[in-house]
């Protein structure tokens, strides 16, 4: 869907008629040479942001540890926010005209289509670039190329395949809206959610509520502002349509975000970790259950907010379980430290399961978000 809205905005536009111009050229070719060619021209520019989005992620644990700091974490935002603003048309980016040249030439045969691909990225920068900058540091926060390479791969998909289909279908410039106002609209949308992305950056050095209030109160205003206040008209109909369906969606994500987390069940009762503790539950025949975790990691936080929340995992949690929390966002302290290196954790989330005798079930171990039946189907086993 981004990939896709990213086509509506200003420097993608302008590519179209480029597109067209270089497929239409191709007459005397069979519709299937032509979508052989689309294919080609799509996948460059599939394997130009994929590569991106695994580099973004092979930094992954350079970048973990960098987001432990509220400075960085401050940074980031600052950054997403300057490029908010120039969607908002606060300041203007523009590629040198030289590079507008070479990447809007035509080039001949399949490996011309390829790179015809490869080049798209260019000229799309200025518009895509922001938000493909965002979408790059959470890509690297989550540490995982294949997830990286999908990602940014079904962006580009996303961004291509409009392209695609204008190149092989031909008469379709015709039937698109005209280039106007309405454009504008679009870059507004897109500075809405790279203001969010600083928000969600921010949110861990945040108290939770204030971080869920900042996030609502992003939504609200996004929703308000492209949805009603904005004066942008366009002369096709469905554009009001799409203004007002901008501003529902905003309003309600941001009410949403309020509500649930007012509702929310109190969910477990952590415990800081200690020597004594693990003592105590041996004693006492309970199970252990600790959870490695990091404020900037954002599997540990669908897990604190998801998992560990559910009512159910809270129940079992409090009747046979002793629930331990260490927090690793600094690492700054010996226990820490020497925890990390005693369990062998190599990254977060890491959730240890301990039977009776203090003893680790190794299958059990989980790495990465679990829903709730599957911590439930854990805690059985540990049980048994």
């Amino acid at each position: 869907m981004g990939g896709l809205a990213l086509n509506l905005t200003p420097c993608v536009y302008p590519l179209i008629p480029i597109t067209v111009s270089y497929f239409g050229g191709r007459t005397g070719q069979s519709r299937a040479a032509l979508a052989v060619h689309g294919g080609l021209y799509v996948v460059g520019l599939g394997m130009t942001n994929s590569a991106l989005g695994v580099a973004a992620a092979l930094t992954g644990s350079f970048m973990g540890a960098a987001l432990q700091s509220p400075a960085v974490l401050v940074g980031v935002a600052v950054a997403l926010l300057f490029f908010a603003a120039s969607l908002f048309g606060l300041w203007e980016l523009r590629l040198p005209s030289a590079l507008m040249s070479v990447a809007s030439r035509s080039y001949t045969g399949y490996f011309g289509a390829l790179f015809m691909g490869l080049t798209l990225g260019i000229v799309a920068a200025p518009c895509v670039g922001p938000f493909v900058l965002g979408l790059l540091t959470w890509v690297a926060s989550l540490g995982n190329p294949w997830l990286g390479f999908v990602i940014f791969f079904t962006l580009s998909l996303g961004l291509g395949l409009p392209l695609f289909f204008l190149g092989v279908l031909s008469g379709s410039l015709e039937n698109l809206p005209r280039s106007g106002e309405w454009m504008l609209w679009v870059r507004k949308v897109m500075g809405w959610a790279l203001v969010g992305m600083a928000a969600y950056f921010v949110r861990p050095i945040l108290p939770e509520g204030a971080g869920v209030f900042l996030l609502a109160g992003v939504a609200l205003a996004a929703g308000i502002h492209v949805g009603w206040i904005d004066q942008t008209t366009a002369a096709f109909r469905a554009f009001g349509f799409f203004k007002n369906l901008a501003g529902t969606a905003g309003t309600v994500v941001g009410a949403f975000l309020i509500g649930s987390w007012l509702m929310a069940a109190p969910g477990v009762s952590w415990q800081q970790y200690s020597d004594e503790l693990l003592e105590k539950a041996r004693a006492q025949g309970k199970s252990v259950v600790m959870d490695f975790s990091a404020s900037w990691c954002t599997p540990c936080r669908e897990l604190d907010e998801i998992t560990f929340r559910n009512p159910e995992v809270a129940r079992a949690a409090a009747g046979d379980f002793v629930m331990i929390k260490v927090d690793v966002t600094g690492q700054s302290d010996t226990k820490t430290r020497e925890l990390i290196s005693r369990y062998s954790v190599k990254g977060v989330p890491t959730v240890v399961f301990l039977d009776d005798r203090g003893e680790e079930r190794q299958s059990l171990r989980l790495v990465d978000y679990a829903p709730p039946d599957q911590v439930l189907a854990r805690m059985a086993q540990l049980r048994k």
